[in-house]
């Protein structure tokens, strides 16, 4: 699990496809101080699985499943990418539930100077817009995120200068993809009153309890 909040920007040193047996290795520096084999590290978002350590580079698999539903398939030698550890138990929750699952990509549509803020616009499906609110959570590249305008094809967020400089946001523009990941409550939410699962017993959760409940 991760809180959206980024740690550090990495370089990727060599991406490697090859069938079903894909991987990639990213240069980092201070996210890898205490990194072991088979610890998770979330790649813009990305929740992927260390499984190589050489000095300030670390390599992680990648499957065909992730470079499907995310950008990870276009990185290439030098790209920069968002790095976030996942959460210890005693830290600091800065950001909001980010499980680093990602549930599709978005395309910058527009990027807006506005002060000393940055607004971003971000298109992307019916799927995946379905769960953007105003107000709401969104996991932009790994970057927790207020959702502060909303449609039905597209959304905005407004950055603030720190959240720009350090992460790879600062970087971006108009036509680029970029990996997006719903915030988890929702989903469930929408499972819990649809009631799609196998069970005998019928969830007393609809609108009207939900209402009741604040919701």
């Amino acid at each position: 699990m991760f809180t959206g909040i980024i740690e550090e920007i990495g370089i990727v040193k060599e991406v490697r496809r090859s069938g079903d047996n894909s991987f990639i290795r990213i240069n980092a520096e201070r996210i890898l101080s205490d990194v072991q084999l088979g610890d998770s590290i979330a790649v813009n978002g990305t929740c992927l699985t260390v499984t190589r350590l050489d000095g300030n580079i670390f390599q992680a698999d990648v499957m065909n499943e992730t470079l499907n539903r995310s950008s990870l398939g276009s990185l290439k030698q030098g790209s920069i990418v968002n790095l976030e550890r996942a959460m210890v138990a005693n830290g600091r929750f800065g950001g909001h539930i980010v499980s680093g699952h990602i549930d599709g990509t978005g395309t910058i549509i527009n990027v807006k100077n506005d002060g000393i803020a940055v607004w971003y616009t971000i298109s992307a499906c019916a799927d995946i817009m379905k769960y953007i609110v105003e107000k709401g959570s969104v996991a932009i590249d790994g970057v927790s995120l207020t959702v502060a305008k909303v449609t039905e094809s597209y959304f905005s967020v407004s950055v603030i200068p720190h959240t720009a400089e350090n992460t790879i946001l600062s970087s971006k523009k108009a036509g680029d993809i970029v990996n997006l990941e719903n915030d988890i409550v929702g989903k469930y939410v929408e499972k819990f009153i649809k009631n799609d699962f196998s069970c005998t017993q019928k969830s007393s959760i609809d609108m009207n309890f939900l209402a009741e409940n604040g919701f």
